[in-house]
This record gives C-alpha cells, structure tokens and sequence, in this order.
C-alpha cells in the first residue's frame, strides 16, 4: 500500500518538514536527526534482505554473467554520467558533490517493485541490486576515486571528497549500514521462515517509511537552502535519470537479454539508491550535499512508474 502511494507521501512528509513550525522540537533538525540517521538506513536494508527470496543466492549463481555485467553497467556508467550532468549544468562544490553520489550509489530497492509492474523479470531485478549492494563498499568508493581523478585541477569542488580517509570511512559506513544489515536480515528471514508472510508484509512498511523519514530530514536540513535552489539541479536531476535508462537499454540490447531482463536492467540502472547517497551525503559531507540525492528519489520515483505503467500494456516477449 505504502508502495504504491510513495510519491505523493513523499510530498507530504517534505511539506510537514518544510513547513515545521518554529518553536516546536524540530526531529528533523541536525541535532535531534543525528541520533536515528544511521539507524533508518540499517532497518530498512534490514528489512530488504529479510524479503529477499530464499532461492536467491542460487538465482545469482546460475545467471552470474548476466548479473555481474548489470552491475558493473551500473557502476561505471552512473558516475560518469552523473559528473556530465553536473559540469554540463555548471554545478559547483557541494550540488556537485551531491551529484556524483546519485550516481556513485547501488540501485533502488523500489526498481524491483516497478520491474514487476513493468512485467519485467523480478529476479534478475533482485538479483542485480542485490549484489550491487554487497559490492557497494568497494565499489562506492572506487566511483568516487574515478570522479575525483578525472575532475583534476577542478578538485577543489570538492573539497569535502578529498579529505584524507573519507573514502575508507564512506567504505566502513557502507559495511555497517548497509551490507551488514542486508545479511543480518537475509539469516533472520531463514530462521525465522514462519514468519515469511508476516514480514513480506511489514517490512515493505517500515523499508518506505524509514526512506520517507530520510528526505524528510534532508528537506528540514536544508530548509534556507532549498528557497534559493538553482533551477538546473533539478534539469540535470532529470537527465541523469533519463540518461541511465537509456544506458540500461543500450546495455540490454549489448547483452542480448530477453525482453523481459533488459526491463529490469533499464529501471535498475535508471533508479539509484538515493536513501544511501542521501546518508553518506548528511553523515560524511554537508546537509546541502544531501539535496541532489534527496530530489532524485522524487524524480527517478514518478519516471519509473511511467515507464512501467508504458510497459505493463506492452506485453514482454
């Protein structure tokens, strides 16, 4: 339910945190916001890797090609596109930062959801955020490393970035918030199998409720900043998005997938975890870098349901 109604519950939780009034505990603010952060992105990879399904480990073992090569798509293309985006639209220091983290990022869980609306095949969907997500400790940072190499004398954008450790502290958080959880969760899901249908339904509930809570913490964060936000984040927010389906599609058909996993390739692609680029953004760099992720989710959520809506009266072959 909450699913399927996540667009416009994201307008609603970041208009409540908009508009908070002045005077009131603010749970949005820096102060009160820093003792959960953490904690919403681990009950909500917590809860992805308890409804992963059973057999999936042995889905991605008999597919490994076609998965291995989704992901590394992924990885090497959305960084540098994100960093084309944001010189392309003249973004500077920390919109920039924020930019390259759309693109550094996993896929979203939320591609899954779509791929079945899109009648694309729902495994190899799971199958590619899945690993995307074990491998995003060392992938993130490697993506980063490759932008701020190939930034060169434009370094000095991101100033943040090149803090010495910050790519083995982005690896460490990545650990401990998002692997660790994923696997956590996957063990409990075995353990406790009685409980599978309960949690196939509860945990998609607290999942999109804690990614709501998220954005609604970057909109409170930043409230004097988003009065003033530059019109071509957004355009270059769009592009990007636009710009990984089209490399999805590119990839599917490179790959000679069958119809319905060159769907699921185009929206992973497409869709990037924005909850865990929004966190290494509030907890390593600056409220204001949180923005470009905070805003893709918007984004990347209303394109995929019409991409998927498109798809569903299109029969796979």
């Amino acid at each position: 339910m909450v699913q399927r109604f996540l667009l416009p519950l994201l307008v609603l939780s970041s208009l409540l945190a908009y508009y908070w009034p002045a005077g009131w505990i603010d749970p949005f603010s820096k102060e009160i916001s820093s003792y959960y952060l953490d904690w919403l992105i681990v009950v909500t990879m917590f809860s992805i890797g308890w409804m992963l399904p059973r057999d999936e480990l042995a889905q991605v073992t008999r597919r490994w090609k076609t998965v291995l090569g989704g992901v590394l798509v992924q990885y090497a293309t959305m960084p540098l596109l994100a960093l084309a985006c944001g010189l392309l639209f003249q973004l500077e220091g920390d919109y920039l930062l924020g930019m390259v983290l759309v693109g550094c990022v996993p896929g979203a869980m939320a591609s899954n959801v779509l791929t079945i609306n899109a009648r694309g095949n729902a495994s190899y969907s799971v199958s590619l955020t899945t690993v995307a997500t074990l491998l995003s400790p060392l992938a993130v940072p490697l993506a980063m490393r490759l932008v701020a190499a190939l930034l060169g004398d434009k370094m000095d954008l991101l100033e943040k970035a090149a803090e010495p450790g910050i790519y083995a502290r982005s690896s460490i958080k990545l650990c401990y918030t998002v692997v660790a959880p994923v696997i956590a969760g996957f063990i409990v899901g075995r353990i406790f199998s009685g409980w599978e249908r309960r949690a196939r339904q509860l945990c998609p509930l607290v999942a999109n409720l804690a990614i709501l809570t998220i954005i609604a913490v970057v909109v409170g964060r930043t409230r004097s900043q988003l009065v003033d936000i530059p019109l071509q984040i957004l355009v270059a927010l769009l592009v990007l998005n636009l710009a990984g389906y089209t490399a999805g599609s590119i990839a599917a058909r490179t790959m000679k997938l069958p119809a319905s996993m060159g769907r699921a390739l185009t929206l992973e692609i497409g869709m990037q975890n924005a909850g865990v680029g929004t966190l290494l953004a509030l907890t390593l760099f600056s409220d204001t870098s949180a923005i470009p992720p905070a805003f893709y989710t918007f984004g990347c959520m209303f394109t995929g349901t019409v991409l998927a809506g498109y798809w569903r009266n299109r029969p796979a072959a």
